[in-house]
């Protein structure tokens, strides 16, 4: 998904540059951060994520212009590449947290005493002969303070204002750097000033320094909680992998394994790359890609999923994707796609966020010029302090985080239970559909048809029909001769050799087998070769009515027996669908299969209307028509012939497998085959566009509240002043507050989401709350 500002449509084949963008420190540095890279030649889009501080940029660009770009803006930048240690990355976090948590303390160890003595008198008056040493020293020992707890505020505000742009630091640095400055012309002219605005502010510059750094200490704690999921994704992909090369069985790094290889995998090893058995058999864990709790079983000729666990047995595979191309590896670069991806609901904050910052020092100064013109004695210090308290409290921190945030942790929890979210909107127009369009085959059903009734006629038995059945479905590359053959081969019937093949498009085979002219097909093919079937038409219809597709056997023009085949109805197929519909979405299945099959389908489904004989090119036409209708239209399918209706739908959902992530028709893919996943996935998102509701609301309660206080709203009436100290933990913990919320997402329980039960909520909020910092 692009970004407003990018002019370029990016196409999905474009190089792709994953970026560490270092100095982000608010809302309003995205918009500057995107204005950098997309003025790189070469750049066709951009999406900037604050919340993880990285950028992926698409585009034929070289990498050094793009961080030469961004240091031009004040930012720096680092290529991302491969897979990041995940223990590496949280010792990173770990790093930042604790300095943050010093840089804190250091402030609170000096300002707290400061503030608490000078409350109740125990300070030198400025002025005095005390005072002449004392307050030259505090100023000292603040500066100090200053530069060792705000130097990152000093150095992102003077970077901010060499490229004329401004931000939280700007606000930050104006603010506490005012108030030291401010107190240090207090105590050299005191003597000039009134006595009322002779009051220092040292304990007020370096306290509010101290409630920001605790704040984004506890923020970054938070915040590293919501990239959990994808560090845990990355964690599956192992270090190494056993490769059998010259009969040799030799452990290398994964990076040097090549397509191809032979691997070997032993009991309780995680598979090195994707590949399709060669040898061996064993039972693999699934579950940290699609999130199927039951191990899959494979066997030779099976495919098996780079990160998968290997529960028992011993088995050799052969590399068919390995690096980048692997499912995990896929499943990772489109989680991170849709984390850093917007949905509509991002755009208006961030417009705000872009101009956020000019517009608080507008009102800071505008509040200055008030407070100092119509305010009490002493005027100076009422506006100094009002004008200080504006610039701190009002940080577009929160609302910045609001969206993506929230984007993050349903994205990322959402992967790790076999829903991969690939963008945004998607995300966010899920949990608004009102009509689903089901595919029937792979969707519905098993997709794997197997023989459901076999019935003996004249003097055959039933291993006789089938025997004979097997035979001639031996050269068949008809679909529905697999079944034949997997119901054959459990029994162990041993074939015989068919002469004379031949197979009639739309109606048959037909072959000489020992001696005998053997027909197997449906009505069609028996008038054609006029043998008498009318007899049993009745039972071919009742099979029929019961979703089974029968085809007649006749040996030497005589019928002697019926095979019925059907593609049974997935376990929880019927399941999903009710919860489909009790959350108010009109269910359609849409299929080519004949109507009588269909409906019999739709029935042991609960689906009351049905579309059948539906070419695959007419199913994008049926989602058009009902959008027409004022539908909004998903989709679900299985993301190949579906592809033109996937795409068509206002949200595609492709079912498929662990290996099938790249399905770029799709908004939404189902790792594992279960529809179960799709009322979760709809419910996910109207989770989602709650809490961001949420969030956004909090963030512009908070601003539109919080600066007309600090600038002294209440003070005319109330004599409420906020002070700057309040303004400083009131900007940091509203930042916490929407992590925190954000939170909630990785906990909610997908079955009870949606009620209006807003003492829970906030039960729950306190809940993450402690979980993000635990």
């Amino acid at each position: 998904m692009s970004e407003d500002n990018t002019t370029i449509t990016a196409d999905a084949s474009d190089p792709e540059i994953r970026l560490s963008v270092l100095g982000m420190s608010c809302a309003g540095c995205v918009a500057a951060v995107e204005t950098a890279l997309n003025s790189v030649p070469g750049v066709t889009s951009v999406t900037v994520n604050f919340a993880d501080h990285s950028a992926i940029v698409k585009g034929d660009v070289d990498a050094d212009l793009l961080k030469k770009s961004l240091q031009d803006s004040g930012y720096d930048g680092a290529v991302m590449e491969g897979f990041e240690d995940p223990a590496e990355q949280e010792e990173q976090e770990m790093a930042r947290y604790r300095q943050l948590v010093r840089k804190a303390t250091v402030a609170a160890i000096f300002g707290i005493p400061l503030m608490v003595v000078g409350h109740f008198g125990g300070v030198p008056d400025i002025g005095s002969e005390t005072g002449n040493w004392f307050w030259p020293e505090v100023a000292l020992i603040t500066l100090a303070i200053l530069i060792y707890s705000g130097g990152q505020f000093l150095v992102g505000a003077w970077k901010s204002i060499l490229v004329r742009q401004a931000n939280m630091d700007t606000l930050i640095a104006l603010g506490t750097g005012a108030a030291w400055l401010y107190s240090c012309v207090v105590i050299d002219y005191s003597e000039y000033l009134p006595s009322l605005s002779a009051h220092a502010y040292f304990e007020a510059s370096i306290i509010i320094l101290a409630f920001i750094n605790f704040g984004q200490a506890l923020e970054t704690k938070a915040r590293g909680k919501t990239s959990s999921a994808i560090r845990a994704l990355i964690g599956l992909q192992p270090r190494t992998a056993r490769v059998v090369r010259d009969g040799q069985e030799l452990d290398i790094p994964i990076e040097e394994v090549g397509l191809g290889e032979t691997l070997r995998v032993r009991p309780g090893e995680k598979i090195a790359v994707d590949g399709e058995l060669i040898e061996g058999h064993s039972t693999v864990d699934e579950s940290m890609l699609t999130g199927e709790p039951l191990p899959v079983e494979k066997v030779v000729g099976a495919t098996v999923a780079a990160g998968t666990m290997n529960q028992q047995g011993s088995f050799l595979y052969q590399a068919t994707r390995i690096g980048r191309d692997t499912a995990l590896a896929q499943i990772i670069k489109s989680v991170r796609q849709a984390q850093g991806s917007k949905p509509e609901l991002a755009k208006l904050a961030d417009k705000i966020a872009s101009i956020f910052v000019p517009v608080v020092v507008c009102i800071s100064i505008l509040t200055f010029m008030i407070w100092n013109i119509w305010g009490p004695e002493p005027s100076l210090g009422y506006a100094f302090v009002t004008a200080m308290t504006v610039l701190v409290i009002a940080c577009p921190c929160a609302l910045g985080l609001a969206t993506p945030i929230s984007v993050m942790v349903a994205v990322g929890s959402s992967a790790q239970s076999g829903i991969l979210i690939r963008n945004g909107d998607g995300l966010q127009v899920a949990g608004k559909i009102t009509t689903l369009v089901l595919d029937k085959t792979g969707t519905v059903t098993a997709g794997k048809p197997t023989v459901s009734t076999i019935e003996a006629l004249a003097d055959f038995s039933a291993d006789k029909v089938l025997q004979l059945a097997a035979s001639i479905e031996k050269g068949s590359e008809h679909p529905l001769a697999s079944a034949i053959m997997d119901a054959a081969d459990k029994k162990s019937l041993k074939l015989t050799r068919a002469k004379k093949f031949t197979a009639v498009a739309g109606h048959g085979v037909s072959a000489i087998i020992k001696g005998q002219a053997v027909l197997f097909g449906n009505e069609a093919l028996m008038q054609e070769q006029g043998v008498s079937y009318e007899a049993f038409t009745d039972k071919m219809l009742a099979l029929s009515k019961q979703g089974q597709t029968a085809m007649f056997l006749a040996v030497d023009k005589k019928i002697a027996g019926i095979i019925a085949v059907a593609d049974p109805i997935k376990v929880d197929s019927a399941e999903a669908i009710v919860k489909l519909q009790k959350q108010g979405v009109r269910v359609l299945m849409v299929t080519g299969d004949n109507a009588v099959t269909a409906d019999a389908i739709a029935k042991q489904a609960g689906i009351s209307e049905v579309r059948a004989q539906v070419l695959p090119e007419d199913k994008a036409a049926i989602v058009k028509e009902l959008q027409q209708a004022g539908q909004v239209v998903g989709m679900v399918g299985d993301g190949i012939n579906d592809a033109p209706a996937l795409a068509q739908a206002d949200v595609g959902i492709a079912i498929g497998t662990g290996t099938d992530v790249a399905i770029e028709s799709a908004d939404i893919v189902i790792l594992q085959g279960s529809l179960q996943k799709v009322p979760e996935a709809m419910l996910l998102s109207k989770a989602t566009v709650a809490n961001i509701q949420q969030n956004l609301f909090g963030a512009f309660i908070y601003n539109s509240l919080s600066i007309p206080i600090a600038a002294g709203l209440l003070y005319p009436v109330f004599g409420i002043l906020l002070s700057p100290m309040i303004a400083g933990a009131a900007m940091a913990m509203s930042s916490v507050t929407v992590v925190a919320n954000a939170n909630r997402l990785r906990w909610m329980n997908l079955d009870d989401t949606g009620k209006d039960d807003y003492k829970q909520q906030v039960l729950e909020l306190v809940e993450a709350f402690k979980k993000s910092l635990a």
